[in-house]
Formats: structure tokens, C-alpha cells, sequence
């Protein structure tokens, strides 16, 4: 049986059985999570229509399509419940379940009263891009690198870097102790983590003052999510905060998600005054090494490509973009336009000059009137 859950308090009722089926997925997201797509529906979903689609057998439920619908250029735009931070988003299948269920549930799209449907971060062999077929334009947005920890962290660190490279990282750790003790600390319970949130909001206001942020994750609202989502996710053990303190003031942080054996990679930072002693590469070796302690085997970087992922990853696993199933003449054109701009950015990216261009001058401007007032 297919039904569609269209308030807040239905999906509330969902959650004794939801992250069961995100734990199934082949790659699990932590973005689907039903903490954080509760608390980002309160805090983020104004405006938004929900349409989260279940599946029902016996009883149990056996599959979900978590979608919201928004009104977007005189269109109504169908997007994965959690918005373009909430990646790997898929149709969610219970164990041995087939495509049988998630035909059914993609089916529903088309009830949603959409007129395009737009995907973020998609995984490799997607089940709603299969389901979707040629309906579905999937294009590659972003490498995500993955690093291998089955073999410990010692091994990995040693496999991964040459002589010089860990003198230099031992070199920094001994200019960061001249400042002061140095103390790592991982937050992992609601009583560590909600103070170590805080100061994770201080280091990364601080990272980015004066400087075009897209994030969030320092703005009111951004702490207001947080604050509400750390709790919940704390509650199903997700949710980690390595600080790393000079002199017992913190210095860098690393915020990540533990979840079926992953270590998921969120947001860090660290106080800009001590960038030349790099404490957030050395803060960020301190989470991989206590994530490979707790026994997680695997790192998803998820974005960016800052030097030190592409050194430490195994391989990439790309994420992708699916624009499409458009059902007007609006839609396509949506569609088309939106996959143009978005093949724009990727050959600016690959161009030094251009992404100089595009990242100080284009890309702020763009998120300025992002957030300006409707008029």
C-alpha cells in the first residue's frame, strides 16, 4: 500500500521505523536520517509542500521517497526532503525489498503536482534514476573522495603520506604545543556535544568573517537547526565533535556523522589567527584517527577538493545532479536551462582564471540575492 504523509506530525509518527530503511540503503545518508529532515522541515521548510511517499506491507513499512515540492521561477519544483546539503538522497528500501516498491513510489512523483523535479547529490546507480530512466538528465557534479580505514589508522596514516609530509604534520602539532597544552576531545553524548557546538559556531564565524559563506552554518537559523538536530541525532549515537584546544581555548573543529560504519564528513573550521601552524589538518587527522578507534571503516569527504582529501582518498565516488521528468513545456525548459548552467560551473571550476572569477565575484553576488527579500 502507497500513501503520501503531507504534515510534520505524520512524518513525526514515521520515525520508529524511518531509520531503519536509511540504515538498509547501499551508501546511508545521513541527511535522511528522520532527526535531521524533521528538524530542517521546521527550520528551513517554510513554503514547502511535503510529499513524502511510504510504501506499507502488512503493516511495516518497507519503503519511503522523502520529497518536498517548492514554488521556484513560476514552477513547482519537486527536491529531496533536506535541500541541496542533504546528499546521497534515494528512494529508501527495506531489506530484500525489489523495485517492485520503488516503482511504485517513484510513480507517485507524478502526483505530487510537479512540474520538474530537481535532484541533488544523487549517488552512482541511483534507484530513482533508474526508475526515472531517460525521463531523469543525471550529470556529475562532484568526485567525493572516500578513504579505506579497515586497516586501522596507523597503517592508513603511513600508506597515505610520505616521511616528509608526517614530519611536517608533527612539526605543526609541536608549534600549536608551544602555544599552550594541546587537548583533543571527542563530543559524542548531548551533555559533551551541545558545548562543543558552540564553540564550533564561534570557530567558524570567526573562519569566515568578512568572507562570502554559503553554508549557513553560523547564521541564526543555522544554530537554531543545529542545536535541534544534534540533540535528536545524538539520541540515535550519529553525531561527533573533535575540538582540538590551544591553552584550552579551542582551535579548530571537526564535525562529522558516524552511521552504519562511515565516518560522514559535515563541517569544520579553525581560528584564523593560528592558520599558519595548519590546526585544521591536524584536527582533522586527530576525527579520522578517532573515528577509525570507534571502529568506523570507511570516510566519505563527500565534497570539496581541497589538497589534503585527494591525498588521504582510496578512489572517488561521485555525486550527481538529476534534472528532469518534466511535465510542461515550463518543465523542460527548466530543466534545460538548469543543466546548462550547471555544465557553465563545472567548466569554470576547471579553469584557474575562471574560478577565480566565479568563486570571488560571481558566486557571492549569486548568494546575496539568494537571500535577499522577496519584493
Amino acid at each position: 500500500m502507497i500513501e503520501t504523509v503531507s504534515t510534520i506530525e505524520e512524518f513525526e509518527a514515521l520515525e520508529p521505523e524511518w531509520d531503519g530503511l536509511v540504515r538498509a540503503m547501499p551508501r546511508p545518508s545521513p541527511f535522511l536520517l528522520h532527526g535531521w529532515l524533521a528538524e530542517w522541515c521546521r527550520h528551513y521548510g517554510a513554503g514547502a509542500e511535503l510529499r513524502v511517499h511510504v510504501a506499507r506491507r502488512g503493516g511495516r513499512l518497507v519503503g519511503a521517497l522523502p520529497i518536498v515540492v517548492r514554488r521556484r521561477a513560476g514552477l513547482r519544483v519537486a527536491t529531496f526532503m533536506g535541500g541541496p546539503e542533504a546528499v546521497l538522497p534515494d528512494v529508501l528500501l527495506a531489506a530484500g525489498e525489489d523495485g517492485e516498491v520503488c516503482a511504485a513510489l517513484t510513480g507517485r512523483l507524478g502526483e505530487s503536482g510537479c512540474d520538474v523535479v530537481d535532484f541533488h547529490g544523487l549517488p552512482a546507480q541511483s534507484r530513482i534514476a533508474a526508475a526515472l530512466g531517460p525521463r531523469l538528465e543525471v550529470i556529475q557534479r562532484v568526485e567525493a573522495p572516500v578513504l579505506d580505514l579497515t586497516e586501522g589508522w596507523d597503517a592508513v596514516y603511513r600508506a597515505k603520506t610520505s616521511s616528509k609530509k608526517r614530519n611536517l604534520h608533527r612539526r605543526r602539532r609541536r608549534q600549536l604545543a608551544g602555544l599552550g597544552t594541546l587537548d583533543v576531545s571527542v563530543a559524542r553524548s548531548p551533555d559533551e556535544l551541545a558545548p562543543a557546538l558552540e564553540e564550533a559556531f564561534d570557530l567558524h564565524a570567526r573562519r569566515w568573517e568578512g568572507r562570502p559563506d554559503g553554508s549557513g552554518f553560523a547564521s541564526p537559523t543555522g544554530r537554531r537547526f543545529h542545536r535541534a538536530v544534534l540533540a535528536r541525532l545524538a539520541a540515535v549515537d550519529a553525531a561527533r565533535i573533535v575540538t582540538l584546544r590551544v591553552a584550552g581555548r579551542a582551535a579548530a573543529f571537526h564535525y562529522f556523522f558516524a552511521l552504519e560504519g562511515c565516518m560522514y564528513v559535515h563541517r569544520l573550521a579553525f581560528d584564523p589567527t593560528l592558520a599558519r601552524f595548519s590546526p585544521g589538518l591536524v584536527n582533522t587527522l586527530d576525527a579520522i584517527e578517532a573515528a577509525a578507534g570507534e571502529g568506523l571503516r570507511r570516510v566519505e569527504f563527500l565534497g570539496g577538493d581541497e589538497c589534503y582529501k585527494d591525498e588521504l582518498a582510496d578512489r572517488f565516488e561521485p555525486l550527481y545532479d538529476g534534472v528532469g521528468a518534466a511535465s510542461s513545456a515550463r518543465g523542460r525548459a527548466y530543466a534545460a536551462a538548469h543543466m546548462n548552467g550547471i555544465r557553465l560551473r563545472l567548466r569554470l571550476k576547471r579553469s584557474p582564471r575562471l574560478r577565480r572569477l566565479y568563486f570571488d565575484g560571481v558566486a557571492p553576488v549569486r548568494r546575496l540575492a539568494r537571500r535577499a527579500p522577496a519584493p
